[in-house]
């Protein structure tokens, strides 16, 4: 099954991700996604639009697989912190175009990305896994405390707040919200503009501003989740 799909148009890459039900993180759809960002690499685009499918942009990881434990998870986890990490840290901006939910990963996945634009539509938006037994691992709190409102980061990361749209842009996790038919075209709107002056002296900057981050990230990914 195709999860995700790359269309380049002029010297912007749509990555358009859909997998029929939830766009959950899994193995394989990692995969697809880091699969999607190689072919965007080799295109030589100068900026990324992540979409996600109607009324879901990512429920997060797929808990099916993941309750499978061991190495699995491991892999899971590892992958996904892995996946993040290299859209925060992206020589090339990426602009989210939210569709709907975005829960966990979901939501991780706004924090790492460049613009996080998202569609006013009835969904949920949060790091919910205190709602759900679970605490954040490094790499999350890390992008929560870097993007996230100082003044929401304690009930959107501890207390796992659920937002709607505009009270998701409000605490951090979107920069702004348009109407759902309107969000493809202001999302490739971003990128066009982004990708007209983007270049090595973008890349840099990104990388000095957030370089203390990424190196604590990735000891931690080490440390957390160690290859077998």
């Amino acid at each position: 099954m195709t999860r995700v799909r790359t269309e380049i148009r002029d010297d912007v890459a749509l990555v358009d991700w859909d997998d029929g039900k939830a766009n959950t993180w899994s193995i394989g759809s990692i995969g697809d996604l880091n699969a999607a960002l190689d072919e965007a690499e080799k295109a030589q685009a100068k900026a990324i639009v992540l979409r996600g499918r109607e009324r879901y942009f990512s429920a997060g990881f797929d808990l099916k697989e993941l309750g499978r434990g061991g190495a699995t998870m491991t892999a899971m986890l590892r992958g996904g912190a892995e996946l993040l990490m290299r859209i925060y840290e992206s020589r090339t901006p990426v602009v989210a175009a939210c569709t709907g939910h975005a829960l966990g990963m979901g939501a991780l996945a706004l924090l790492a990305s460049d613009i996080r634009i998202g569609a006013r539509v009835d969904c949920k938006i949060a790091l919910n896994e205190s709602r759900i037994a679970m605490a954040l691992p490094t790499f999350a709190t890390e992008l929560a405390e870097a993007r996230l409102s100082k003044r929401h980061l304690t009930r959107s990361a501890i207390l796992a707040e659920i937002h709607a749209p505009d009270g998701a842009a409000e605490a951090g996790f979107l920069d702004r919200v348009v109407e759902p038919e309107a969000l493809r075209d202001d999302a490739l709107a971003e990128a066009r503009d982004i990708a007209s002056f983007t270049g090595k002296h973008v890349g840099r900057t990104k990388l000095l501003l957030r370089r203390p981050l990424i190196e604590r990230v990735r000891a931690s990914i080490e440390a957390e989740f160690p290859e077998p």
